[in-house]
């Protein structure tokens, strides 16, 4: 619940499901957004296995946007 507050605070709408155990009803919460915002973490992790986009190897951000480019693009054939 700290973290529901804490993201009203700040003007945003906290798409967390409750608790199974909850008895309070969750109207925020959106299935929908919540799978999107699932696919997303997921595309962050994936980007993170290699080894120059998670450690920043390249000095120059061309370098590094070349590579983030690269490695989507392994994972996205890797998916087809």
């Amino acid at each position: 619940e700290k973290i529901r507050i804490l993201a009203r605070k700040q003007n945003i709408v906290p798409i967390i499901p409750m608790k199974s155990n909850s008895k309070r009803e969750n109207k925020e919460f959106d299935p929908y957004l919540y799978r999107l915002r699932h696919l997303v973490e997921n595309a962050f992790a994936r980007l993170k296995h290699f080894r120059a986009i998670a450690t920043r190897f390249d000095k120059l951000a061309r370098n590094y946007q070349s590579m983030v480019y690269i490695a989507c693009m392994l994972i996205w054939c890797k998916a087809k």
